[in-house]
């Protein structure tokens, strides 16, 4: 535990301006059983009392080692400090607004409403610290959910960034057992796009959780990498196209984000269909949004089939798209005609990264 000598000002201008709603709550209380005292009085000895016991009782706190739970001071000055910011505060602010108004409390004829005044402020003192107490260890609390979710969401996208289907991994790899005997020259070839595949994999693992980018331009590298590995297990049933401007090449892009779809075409699209089916990948500028688009011709959607039992890439998509941009996206499934599955992403347009 450490002096706390930074300071929220915005935090402390709330906490001036509800002391001083706490102190006009007073004198009204006052006022309605002294009426025939004019309100001014009770006010102003409210208000001079209660701001200088609150700024001498919440900018104090900050030059004694306090709890990271409370921002209270621990120890002997967790009941010095209030105590001697209420009777500083009393006994400054009784002299202000005594030198205000011309007259003193210190009296004889004044013995009875000086005992009251000293209960009051006590009164308000306490109810104070209490408040202090108790709002420094709220704010702690929701701190501390507030970071935990942050971090649930963060390791849920990394997880998300990260997937790799096993079974591809493990099919992949006993077709290139396959190839080194029968076409070595053709494994060698998928063996460099399953490194470039994976290399891609782990350097999103290990980039900050939810911010793992890169650009659309290798994006569509790492694209054009998954499909000839599966292009390894299916053949000439697979077919793909990969349609990215040069100018949109530049643009940042979360990684991997096409490829959960891209994979939800192949295994409920293009796999079931006997004659196979055609990929097509695209990325496009729309009124100032940046617009994905993957498109298959396999066997589409069952009539009335939900767009949820696709899989679980569509649902890694939303997720991920939802952790990074809020509400700020649009994320679409439409079936294409004859056969097929049209799936859209529309985000906001980022700037071009520099070379």
């Amino acid at each position: 535990m450490t002096p706390t000598l930074k300071i929220d000002w915005l935090d402390k201008l709330q906490l001036c301006l509800q002391t001083l709603a706490f102190c006009l709550v007073i004198a009204t209380v006052q006022y309605i059983f002294q009426p025939q005292k004019p309100y001014e009085v009770p006010a102003v000895y409210s208000l001079l009392i209660g701001t200088i016991t609150w700024a001498l009782m919440d900018f104090g706190r900050h030059f004694f080692p306090s709890s990271a739970i409370t921002g209270w001071p621990q120890g002997a000055a967790a009941l010095a400090l209030p105590v001697g910011a209420i009777v500083a505060g009393y006994g400054v602010g009784t002299a202000l607004a005594d030198a205000w108004f011309g007259w003193s409390s210190w009296d004889g004829n004044a013995a009875s409403q000086l005992r009251v005044s000293l209960l009051i402020t006590a009164l308000a003192g306490v109810s104070c610290t209490y408040y202090f107490y108790n709002r420094g260890k709220q704010n702690y609390l929701q701190s501390q959910m507030a970071l935990a979710s942050q971090q649930a969401a963060e390791a849920r996208l990394k997880l998300l960034e990260t997937q790799i289907e096993p079974h591809m991994l493990f099919n992949t790899l006993a077709n290139l057992r396959a190839l080194i005997s029968t076409d070595p020259d053709r494994a060698l070839t998928m063996l460099d796009h399953l490194n470039n595949y994976l290399r891609a994999t782990l350097t999103a693992s290990r980039t900050t959780p939810g911010h793992a980018s890169h650009t659309l331009q290798t994006e569509f590298d790492r694209l054009r990498d998954y499909m000839e590995l599966m292009a390894v297990r299916m053949g000439p049933r697979l077919r793909y196209v990969l349609d990215l401007p040069p100018g949109l090449a530049r643009l940042p892009l979360p990684a991997l984000l096409l490829q959960p779809i891209v994979e939800n075409s192949i295994k409920h699209g293009l796999e079931p269909s006997r004659p196979g089916g055609e990929i097509r990948v695209s990325a496009q500028l729309v009124n100032q949004q940046l617009q994905l688009q993957v498109s298959d011709t396999g066997v589409g959607l069952a009539p009335g089939q939900d767009t949820a039992a696709c899989g679980f890439g569509l649902t890694q998509v939303r997720e991920r798209l939802h952790g990074l941009y809020g509400d700020s996206f649009r994320f679409d499934m439409q079936a294409q005609l004859p056969h097929g599955l049209v799936t859209t992403l529309v985000l906001p347009a980022p700037a071009a990264q520099t070379p």
